[in-house]
């Protein structure tokens, strides 16, 4: 692993560098490795660190100032989501007009490098477009090929200290990921390829994974990072579009929260065949539903929805419980309308809230 970064810094040869990573990533002996690198090829070292789970838009807006400040030429992302999505925004932003906000302004692709240095197995940021931050206390979506990480590389060693729940939900929302983005409108054949091997990866190494060998860790990397390439082309669809309102409410971590949206989303699409909207047509929907549970290596539709109810039932990982009526006018309203544009079969207002009231067991 030292030897890759090795070689990625000399081929690069930055002058500064900006590491993007969270206070935990000092503890691991990759960072005194990554140190090493880049000492070894006369380069300057700027940590940022100011920023949190759901990082905010002024947490970037810092991040800028200090990769401006330092004149840095290179970036690295170690961490989960949240580093991820941090690097991706000062990668697309730094060179904007500062007196402007930001997100209302058109990216300029830019030949900054970023090297990402995933440190849970789930969000398979490392491979998407895609990036996340929070103004004013609202989710915005922010996408751009460019801020694709240039490099990547994933050690097992990283996820050796993870807390148990963590490994459960970042596998999950690796998992939801390659699932999602098989029923996607949006899927091809690449992208199917990659939600197959993804579904497979997690399946074969989950229980190495869950008692931390290094084979589990390492081929539960790379199917996340497969799954990101998957998401990379189609996005996810109303699984991930219903979770996000669950996590604020609740408290349950994203995995979490998607992989309870995807477990009663599945059936009710299966069931729901003549509310299709991809393109493709109802016959495609049949084929589609078959071929995702051959890649979960049943031969049924109900064998393999089964075979992902039971997986949750193994991880123990409770629903949440309602505490007032309105909670569910707040779930039901905070969908996100363009994800349900890539939702296979079309979801109601009513349809919704059905689906909510299968997740809190009011039903």
């Amino acid at each position: 692993m030292r030897r890759s970064i090795e070689q990625i810094l000399e081929k690069e040869n930055p002058k500064s560098v900006l590491l993007v990573c969270g206070k935990s990533f000092h503890q691991q002996e990759l960072y005194k490795r990554l140190l090493g690198a880049v000492e070894g090829v006369g380069a300057s070292i700027t940590e940022f660190m100011d920023f949190t789970p759901n990082p905010k838009y002024e947490s970037v807006v810092e991040g800028i100032e200090v990769f401006l400040a330092n004149r840095c030429d290179f970036i690295i992302a170690a961490g989960g989501g949240s580093a991820m999505d941090v690097a991706k925004c000062i990668k697309l932003f730094w060179n904007m007009d500062k007196k402007e906000n930001y997100l209302k302004q058109k990216i300029t692709e830019n030949k900054v490098p970023i090297l990402a240095i995933p440190t849970t197995a789930g969000t398979g940021s490392e491979a998407t477009q895609f990036a996340v931050i929070y103004y004013e206390g609202t989710k915005q979506s922010v996408s751009h090929k460019s801020c694709i990480p240039d490099y990547v590389v994933l050690e097992p060693s990283l996820l050796e200290s993870l807390p148990a729940y963590q490994k459960k939900v970042t596998m999950l929302d690796a998992l939801c990921h390659a699932i999602e983005s098989y029923w996607s409108v949006h899927a091809t054949d690449t992208s199917k390829q990659y939600a197959v091997e993804a579904i497979q990866k997690i399946l074969r190494h989950r229980e190495g994974y869950l008692q931390n060998t290094e084979e589990g860790n390492r081929g539960m990397l790379q199917a996340a990072n497969v799954a990101g390439c998957a998401i990379n082309l189609t996005q996810t669809t109303a699984g991930h579009a219903m979770c996000y309102k669950l996590t604020t409410l609740y408290g349950l971590s994203h995995g979490h929260a998607a992989a309870l949206c995807v477990q009663v989303l599945w059936p009710y699409m299966v069931t729901h065949g003549e509310d299709c909207v991809d393109p493709r047509g109802t016959a495609y929907l049949q084929t589609m539903f078959q071929g995702l549970s051959e890649a979960m290596g049943c031969k049924h539709v109900e064998e393999a929805i089964a075979k992902y109810r039971d997986l949750l039932k193994e991880l123990s990982l409770p629903s949440p419980v309602l505490k007032e009526e309105k909670e569910l006018t707040i779930l039901k309203t905070s969908v996100n309308p363009v994800r349900l544009k890539n939702n296979p079969v079309k979801l109601s207002e009513d349809a919704i809230e059905g689906l909510y009231r299968e997740i809190l067991h009011l039903v």
